[in-house]
């Protein structure tokens, strides 16, 4: 067998491809987004930022092109990127869109959902409830979206889950935060325990009418997170 020789031993592996780095970075700054590490309103600096996700500018400047497109990115010239606020305008209608499209996601799911699928299904409810007592909320907020991607994905349609991915990466900011109202965790729990029972039981109706409701719930718990609290005044 050939030994390698000394430049080969001490040669550092090859570095990733830009297009695996921006996407890598990318996918660790929508994170921090969504779980509030790079709060609304906040500047990026890029320096810092390069250092943690270790990734140069470069990777890191097409990273942030990608989350301006989700809208999780404010790019402004002359001036450092800002983290987007939470449009709460658009909240009522990008819920209410995506109730649509997983009430007839989970109707087509109802019809057309394999065993093997429904098996996936049953072994995800199962972590997500251990997550839930564990009061593990970003591992929780992490299965809850595999399961909705997972009923999306059973219903076979690729316009369907075209349409549901375009949307989703807008209201996962909005969903975690919404999982920290009152209630609206446990209510969570419960209300994907059913959309599990009426899938298993091949009731497209009630398989919709639950995961549209229970999307439109989040959208709710959120505005109601969201709303100006009362201030207090002396008596």
């Amino acid at each position: 067998m050939q030994q390698k020789s000394e430049s080969q031993k001490g040669r550092k592996p090859p570095k990733l491809k830009r297009m695996g780095l921006h996407e890598r970075a990318a996918a660790r700054m929508r994170t921090m987004i969504i779980r509030g590490e790079l709060p609304p309103g906040s500047q990026t600096q890029e320096t810092k930022l390069s250092k943690e996700l270790g990734v140069s500018r470069t990777p890191l400047r097409e990273a942030m092109k990608v989350l301006a497109a989700e809208g999780l990115i404010e790019l402004r010239p002359n001036r450092s990127p800002r983290i987007a606020d939470i449009a709460v305008d658009g909240i009522s209608e990008l819920f209410e869109a995506l109730a649509g499209i997983e009430r007839l996601a989970a109707e087509l799911a109802a019809e057309r959902a394999t065993e093997r699928d429904l098996a996936r299904l049953r072994t995800l409810q199962t972590r997500m409830e251990g997550h839930h007592r564990s009061g593990k909320l970003d591992e929780y907020f992490a299965i809850n979206g595999e399961i909705h991607n997972t009923i999306v994905r059973m219903a076979r349609n690729t316009p369907l889950r075209e349409a549901h991915e375009t949307l989703i990466s807008r209201a996962e900011r909005a969903r975690y935060l919404a999982l920290g109202a009152d209630k609206r965790w446990s209510n969570s729990v419960d209300e994907h325990a059913a959309i599990l029972a009426a899938l298993e039981a091949r009731d497209s109706e009630a398989a919709g009418r639950l995961l549209g409701a229970h999307v439109r719930h989040t959208g709710t718990a959120l505005l109601e997170t969201l709303a100006p609290k009362p201030k207090l005044t002396a008596a």
